[in-house]
């Protein structure tokens, strides 16, 4: 007994002193900057020109009988007038009526290319809040510091960021050496059908071949991950999967006066809640694991002790993690039971009843995979399953270590020298995905500082974006494009 007790307690010494050792080692892994000299904004005119194209009612309906052509077509032209260099110096191609693919051709056509995504569609605004917001959201105001708006978070503060950037960069006789393509999509928030996938598949088609592509996804994160006091800069590495099932079931209807144990309702109800209670497995890998290795030696020393150490804690953190669905829906494909249908009226048994549930799916799993869940976790034949809408797999995870990663983490620091860049998944779905076939090295970021009272303004009441906010992306996208497009 005593020879047991003895190697238990060498075994526990040792583990005690690899914990020590590895949190001992666990720094930080920032890339060092010095100071660099940023382009110089008029942060006025900049945020007035933002508060114009807000004004543009570019919104994307769900129903496509809804779409009104006429302020897609008003603010091409916005940008034209405003944007005279630009419109100038880069080729100009309006895919399918309404997205815009720019062309800034390099110097050196033998290197390869650049491409900058965004789009130009919003969503709607809700009537029933039109009196909750502050301002007006279609009005293109500039108060208290901020340009207020539908659009200024999701996404046309980055478009209008970008077009800025490539003014400037023109007025200041800037040439790049290798071709940049920047390609405004008009539907992004219907999927991108209609505009990023065309586009995607006309650069393919050329043979374009990028260097990198980044788009929207990312944002500067103040104050919201606990334990870390940094801005924390979260450059999307990749995005999750998209998909939907309708689930429906058929009966005879009748009476509601004489009806059978289960409705059609009934027994949708006793599928959905067998998904809900029977989610995917979670895991934490990349890019996840490399995220809490990067923000880890930030946090304080319990929290710092337990990220050196996953090989350990692992279990603990997951638990942590799925308390909190925010952070669950990044270590697990999530499960969300979004809408139902079932009679006319009140007193009528549904003949056909619907229920819809979509997926986002963590890399390294397929649609396949989650098709094939939902059957086995359902197993009721009464129980119709049928794929809708328009699906997506998730994204490859890009480079992290690689020279893309480190020279975005890079502009990004020489913009906001205080933040800490970290590896991000984004847990929505972007233009990005359309473009997979074309380049591994996909980003996903857009310099948009925002605090825990600012996430609830993607597509909610009172969206706005700083006016000094606003400079500094017009300064990232202007520095990056002038380090990234040389040879």
């Amino acid at each position: 007994m005593k020879k047991f007790i003895a190697i238990l307690a060498a075994g526990a010494a040792v583990i005690v002193a690899v914990v020590l050792v590895r949190t001992a080692t666990f720094t930080s892994s920032q890339v060092e900057v010095e100071p660099v000299t940023l382009i110089e904004i008029d942060a006025g005119e900049a945020a007035q020109h933002l508060a114009t194209a807000l004004s543009f009612r570019t919104i994307s309906h769900q129903d496509p009988a809804d779409f009104v052509a006429a302020p897609f077509e008003a603010f091409r032209r916005f940008l034209a007038d405003t944007y005279p260099r630009m419109h100038r110096a880069l080729s100009l191609e309006v895919v399918n009526d309404y997205s815009l693919l720019y062309t800034w051709e390099g110097t050196d056509l033998a290197l390869p290319p650049i491409i900058l995504l965004a789009h130009m569609d919003v969503v709607p605004v809700d009537p029933a809040t039109i009196d909750d917001w502050i301002q007006p959201p279609y009005g293109g105001v500039v108060a208290d510091g901020y340009v207020w708006g539908r659009g200024a978070i999701d996404n046309k503060g980055g478009l209008m960021g970008i077009v800025e950037a490539v003014e400037r960069l023109l007025a200041n006789g800037f040439a790049p050496e290798r071709t940049i393509y920047i390609a405004f999509g008009h539907d992004e928030e219907i999927g991108g059908r209609n505009g990023a996938v065309l586009m995607a598949n006309m650069l393919q088609e050329r043979g374009v071949k990028p260097v990198f592509l980044l788009d929207e996804g990312g944002f500067i994160a103040h104050g919201i991950i606990v334990g870390v006091d940094p801005p924390v800069a979260m450059l999307g590495v990749a995005e999750k999967g998209y998909f939907t099932v309708e689930l429906a079931v058929r009966t005879g209807g009748g009476h509601s006066s004489r009806p059978p144990d289960h409705t059609g309702l009934g027994i949708l109800a006793r599928a959905v809640v067998r998904l809900e209670e029977n989610q995917f497995d979670a895991s934490i890998k990349s890019p996840v694991r490399e995220q809490l290795a990067t923000l880890g030696p930030y946090m304080p020393l319990a929290r710092k002790v337990v990220l050196a150490n996953l090989w350990l804690f692992s279990g603990l953190v997951k638990a942590r993690f799925l308390a909190d669905p925010l952070n669950a829906a990044s270590i697990r494909t999530t499960t969300a039971v979004t809408m139902a249908t079932g009679s006319s009226k009140e007193n009528i048994l549904p003949i056909i009843a619907t229920m819809i549930v979509n997926f986002r799916i963590l890399p390294g799993q397929t649609s396949r995979d989650v098709l094939a869940h939902i059957e086995r976790v359902i197993d009721d034949p009464q129980v119709t399953i049928t794929t809708v809408g328009f699906a997506s797999e998730p994204s490859p995870v890009s480079d992290i270590g690689g020279d893309i990663y480190g020279l975005l983490s890079r502009t990004i620091r020489e913009v906001f020298p205080s933040a800490v860049v970290a590896p991000n998944m984004v847990l929505g779905a972007t233009d990005s995905r359309h473009y997979v076939a074309l380049t591994d090295e996909i980003y996903r970021f857009y310099p948009v500082v925002l605090g825990p009272e600012d996430t609830q303004r993607f597509h909610g009441t009172n969206e706005r974006l700083g006016v000094e906010n606003f400079a500094q992306v017009v300064q990232f996208f202007a520095r990056l494009l002038k380090v990234s497009a040389a040879g």
